[in-house]
């Protein structure tokens, strides 16, 4: 595959995917755009961008952060500044970011890092990109493996970790809930149709 540099060229409308290792990004592009892109075996084997390129659209799969099996801590710092790099260089042509994060799990490692005094990573990568000013939406994975019953107050909660004041339903332009395994994106898709809509850009439908 092509450098990420050589990819950059010429593009108008750049969606980066982030968030932790093993979060479904790569499954979640691949649903997205009917493209397969190469996906690790093990968390946080991924250490450099992946990336789609349609006409002068990028879609970039950014490196997992967090824990990454049998990737040394100062490996996994690296990888994670190299992501910062990556966004602040790039943030002029990233349009809009997707933050994927584990649906059933979010809230309890959040938690686990606010009972240390530590900001988790999940949220601090939300506030860098929200304070670049980039348009982020949360996709909510894996919510198949939420009871029904109880998803509306699995969404609050994460929405409220975010800063977002429940309930999660007056933020369905910035949550989405899907399950990129079985295929349920719907939610994700007609947001980044909106956002493409917002900027006149509606001849990029077709690639979603």
């Amino acid at each position: 595959m092509a450098k990420s540099e050589d990819l950059t060229e010429g593009v108008n409308f750049e969606i980066i995917f982030v968030g932790r290792s093993n979060v479904g990004k790569s499954s979640l592009i691949r649903e997205v755009t009917g493209q397969r892109v190469k996906v690790g075996k093990r968390p946080g084997v991924t250490l450099k961008p992946t990336q789609i390129r349609f006409s002068d659209l990028l879609l970039t799969d950014m490196p997992g952060f967090g824990f990454m099996s049998g990737i040394k801590e100062r490996k996994q710092d690296i990888v994670k500044d190299q992501i910062v790099r990556y966004i602040e260089k790039g943030a002029g042509r990233i349009r809009m970011a997707v933050m994927v994060v584990d649906g059933p799990v979010f809230v309890e490692v959040v938690d686990r890092w606010e009972s240390r005094n530590e900001v988790p990573i999940d949220i601090e990568m939300y506030d860098f990109l929200k304070e670049l000013d980039i348009d982020t939406v949360v996709a909510v994975n894996k919510m198949d493996k939420v009871k029904e019953e109880e998803q509306n107050t699995v969404l609050d909660d994460i929405a409220n970790k975010l800063g977002m004041l429940p309930p999660w339903r007056q933020w369905i332009d910035i949550i989405a809930p899907i399950s990129a395994k079985q295929g349920k994106i719907k939610p994700l898709n007609s947001i980044i149709r909106q956002r493409l809509h917002s900027e006149k850009r509606d001849d990029l439908y077709k690639y979603f």
